[in-house]
């Protein structure tokens, strides 16, 4: 019987397969140009940048007050996980409704 980490490694080589030839596929230009990332942050605003290092910072903050590796992991994943998600997502919505074609 197959233990559990190759079986992991089997889900690993095959999605390796299945993904990394898509990844790796050249892009068709399409006329438009493309940015890279260093281009992308340095035209982030003032408040994502600081919204996106309270993200960071958070989880961390809730983690070494909440202690999850000793008890607990269910209130931290409630109190310092998922309200970094819940804001990400409502920020994601609301740009795309400002976003969107009239």
């Amino acid at each position: 019987m197959a233990g559990i980490n190759e079986i992991l490694v089997l889900i690993l080589i095959i999605t390796g397969i299945i993904i990394l030839p898509r990844v790796f596929r050249p892009q068709q230009t399409s006329g438009k140009r493309k940015t890279s990332l260093a281009q992308n942050l340095k035209q982030m605003s003032v408040k994502i940048r600081i919204a996106v290092c309270l993200s960071l910072i958070y989880p961390f903050a809730a983690a070494l007050f909440l202690k999850p590796w000793t008890s607990g992991l269910n209130f931290f994943l409630l109190t310092g996980i998922l309200p970094v998600i819940i804001i990400w997502s409502a920020i994601w919505i609301i740009s795309g409704i400002k976003n969107a074609p009239k």
